[in-house]
């Protein structure tokens, strides 16, 4: 029987494994995608708001050319830091569901039966799309992940949402000679976009190279064109591709089949101890990372939510009565 089994081979998930391998807890990582394969799928060009000591786990140094590091250069870290470190991991495997027994809990993947005292869940939210729900969101030209700019060159491009992705979406496709134009539900860009981006799509818009409709949403879409409900009333413009950048949310139909307790209002946070990291319902269940934010999904970040691995092994250590050293 294993001391833990993490789900999601993530930063957060990785940064417990680092934990617990210094504990001297015995433990597997297993994960459904690649491994950190929610940044694998950031767009290919991505440059990260926090600098690279704050994405670190386990004090183990993240070397960077830049002050703010690339998606590439966070790619190479974590797959050193798992590899040197030895971490025991399991990826493309799916884990089904799980049941508590007397000594612990039994989890079964897609490839295997699992045994182990504890879980953590460190799953993160990039898995699940935020639908638009209007009438054509289901056609192949709407698209809710980006990789790279060039697919899109000279084409009719809407960009809905106004956040670090829309407009990293927006600005990107128009270097490559794009058509863009962004819809934006509320009446300017977020204020949480990138401090050194933020003026350069304010000022394309002011320009009018990117058109902009404000206090606007997307009502429609057809393979052709797009209807936008705008103050002034629906317009209709021509489109080639819709990138529907309205974020991110965990997988709440998983936390669910493996019994999580979430809330009943919208946000859908998750029920666990604040000081531990243990689930209020699923005694030996924790979690960590952004999942713990539900639908508030800017809660948690890599730099704010890495120590919960800590927290998480110190309580296991003081359940176990051994001192706590990490």
């Amino acid at each position: 029987m294993l001391d833990i089994f993490i789900i999601g081979a993530g930063p957060i998930g990785l940064a417990c494994g680092l934990a617990a391998q210094k504990a001297g807890l015995s433990f597997v990582i297993v994960d459904k995608g690649c491994l950190v394969n929610s940044l694998y799928n950031y767009p290919a060009t991505m440059t990260f708001f926090s600098t690279s000591e704050k994405l670190e786990i386990g004090n183990i140094p993240f070397v960077s050319n830049n002050v703010k590091p690339t998606r590439a250069e966070a790619l190479e870290y974590y797959r050193r830091v798992t590899t040197s470190n030895h971490l025991p991991v399991q990826l493309f495997e799916e884990v089904k569901g799980m049941a508590h027994g007397a000594d612990g809990y039994t989890i079964n993947t897609s490839k295997a039966t699992y045994q182990a005292r504890y879980i953590i869940i460190a799953t993160g939210f990039y898995d699940v799309a935020v639908d638009l729900n209007v009438p054509g969101e289901q056609l192949p030209k709407v698209k809710h992940y980006y990789k790279d700019p060039h697919y899109y060159a000279l084409q009719k491009v809407l960009v809905v949402g106004a956040s670090n992705s829309s407009v990293d979406v927006a600005l990107e496709t128009y270097r490559k000679g794009a058509e863009v134009t962004m819809v934006v539900r509320d009446n300017e860009i977020s204020s949480r976009v990138k401090y050194w981006v933020r003026p350069d799509i304010i000022n394309r818009i002011k320009e009018g190279t990117i058109k902009a409709y404000f206090n606007s949403s997307v009502v429609a879409i057809r393979e052709y064109e797009v209807d936008i409900q705008t103050p002034d009333g629906i317009v209709t413009i021509p489109n080639d591709f819709v990138m529907a950048m309205t974020g991110y949310k965990p997988n709440f139909t998983f936390l669910k089949r493996l019994g999580i307790q979430l809330s009943a209002d919208e946000k859908l946070l998750p029920q666990y101890n604040p000081l531990t990291m243990e689930t209020t319902n699923l005694p030996g269940v924790y979690l960590a990372g952004v999942v713990c934010g539900g639908m508030d999904t800017h809660l948690w970040f890599i730099e704010n939510s890495r120590i919960h691995a800590e927290m998480i092994i110190a309580d296991m250590l003081k359940k176990e009565n051994v001192e706590v050293q990490i």
